[in-house]
């Protein structure tokens, strides 16, 4: 949810209705298996359709072929599948072997028609490549690509960065914010094309499972949620390959990276393979982000950070919308080895695991607002700041992005903060982040206070009354033992 605190600095696009849109169109054939709704099917590919204030490319069935769907839908999939009968299911789409496999098999054990969804949380042009050829080639009627980096850094990493929530000391929760902002899109695609259940490819073993569910039963409970990997046989990558081929559908011929990685604009996290085992150090070859510490240029670089209540607004005095913002610091910070996390966590299911993270970016934005915060708020607010973003991360790491408790943490966080805004200058050096300088209108330092020189406000005589006060339980307590 959006928070009313935020500046709004969100740059939109806008497009006349019926008018401009790009529409290529162009034939696609039947794919070669038995599925129900194996039909062909004309595309149509729309570019900068504008919905919701969101970017949206698609590619859906339209014209005269868009009967023989509905006949196909009315036909072979009301007998519904091995496990039941479902009539659309939208479903959270990467293009890797997983989720291709998954269309098909949602397909022949649902009967139902699939809308394969990706979310561009601003992990790379790259992943994005050929999504609606391979959506096709699986069996899709319908793929749907949403730009949602603004939209992410805005109003889910923003509110974590005011927060100061750090899960178990070290992570800057970067898969635990993504995770609440593409499931509520996938909660919206629903509703727009019509569909009666989602579904993800997350694993039964870790986290992502419960951030999506729980982010579906917030905000429609009546939507079924189909999750293939608590239901299949498949154990593997053999296992899924094979059934691809059974199934027609062509295999991603990339080599398989030894590592599970995710990336958004936040950051890029890397499990498995040698990290498996915490002895192990990280093989320098694996990052991707950032370049390691001792081969970052050996001349420091300074960077002036604005702030507008509790969250970044410009660099060195370039206004920039929060996700090129966010995007500039990757860069500069990548660059100097900033943000490198090598950590075991305790996963929300139970066991623990071991992941290594690359932040630059963030890194450099949580070291400034946590430097603006020395200046803005007073000790108890911060302790108690500190306290709540404890259990802040915790929720948010579990999933529970729209949990009650949440907003009510993220209305108090925004209401501590409103006060910090200034900016702050910071040293990057070889993998550290120190602060240089930091300055607000609204400090609480008073140089004429602080001094060591006597001044009007301060009186030092009056620390000894202040001290015995202070420490009268410390005094009765020895009288006690002393028998005083």
């Amino acid at each position: 949810m959006a928070s009313a605190g935020f500046p709004s600095r969100i740059t939109g696009i806008s497009v006349r209705p019926d008018s401009s849109s790009a529409c290529l169109i162009h034939k696609v054939g039947a794919p070669s298996n038995s599925l129900p709704g194996a039909v062909a099917v004309q595309v149509h590919r729309y570019q900068n359709k504008v919905r919701n204030g969101q970017a949206i490319r698609c590619a859906m069935a339209t014209g005269k072929e868009q009967g023989a769907i509905s006949t196909a839908s009315s036909g072979d999939q009301t007998k519904g599948g091995l496990r039941g009968k479902l009539n659309k299911v939208v479903l959270a789409y990467s293009g890797g072997l997983d989720t291709s496999v998954i269309v098909p098999w949602l397909r022949e054990n649902y009967g139902c028609e699939v809308v394969c969804f990706t979310a561009d949380v601003g992990q790379g042009a790259i992943e994005l490549e050929g999504l609606e050829k391979k959506a096709k080639a699986s069996g899709a009627c319908q793929l749907v690509v949403k730009d949602l980096k603004e939209e992410f850094v805005s109003e889910y990493i923003y509110p974590c960065l005011r927060a100061g929530a750090v899960y178990e000391r070290k992570y800057l929760l970067g898969t635990s914010m993504a995770r609440p902002v593409i499931a509520k899109a996938m909660v919206d695609v629903a509703k727009e094309v019509g569909a009666d259940a989602v579904a993800h490819g997350c694993t039964g073993k870790g986290n992502d499972q419960v951030r999506f569910e729980l982010t579906f039963y917030a905000l429609n409970p009546e939507l079924k949620v189909v999750a293939p990997w608590r239901e299949w046989d498949i154990t593997g990558r053999e296992d899924a390959i094979e059934y691809a081929k059974k199934h027609n559908v062509p295999v991603p011929v990339s080599k398989k990276s030894i590592y599970s990685r995710d990336r958004n604009l936040w950051h890029l996290s890397h499990e498995g393979d040698i990290l498996e085992d915490p002895a192990n150090e990280p093989k320098e070859d694996m990052y991707m982000m950032s370049v390691a510490p001792e081969n970052a240029p050996s001349k420091p670089e300074y960077l002036e950070i604005g702030i507008i209540a509790g969250v970044p607004v410009s660099i060195n005095g370039r206004d920039l919308s929060p996700a090129s913002l966010l995007s500039e610091l990757n860069e500069i910070g990548g660059k100097h080895g900033i943000g490198r996390i090598d950590m075991v966590e305790n996963r929300l299911v139970g066991m623990k695991s071991r992941g290594v993270y690359e932040t630059p970016g963030g890194t450099i934005m949580a070291a400034a607002v946590r430097e603006l915060e020395s200046l803005t708020l007073d000790r108890e607010t911060m302790q108690w700041k500190d306290i709540i973003a404890l259990k802040y991360a915790e929720l948010v790491y579990a999933g529970r992005w729209f949990d009650p408790l949440r907003q009510s943490f993220d209305a108090f966080m925004e209401k501590i903060t409103v006060m910090t805004t200034g900016s702050v200058t910071l040293k990057l050096y070889k993998g550290s982040v120190n602060v240089a300088s930091r300055k607000s209108p609204y400090s609480l330092y008073r140089e004429d206070i602080s001094s060591f020189e006597n001044g009007e406000i301060y009186n030092q005589a009056d620390a000894e009354g202040f001290i015995r006060l202070y420490g009268l339980p410390t005094r009765v307590r020895a009288m006690l033992e002393k028998g005083i």
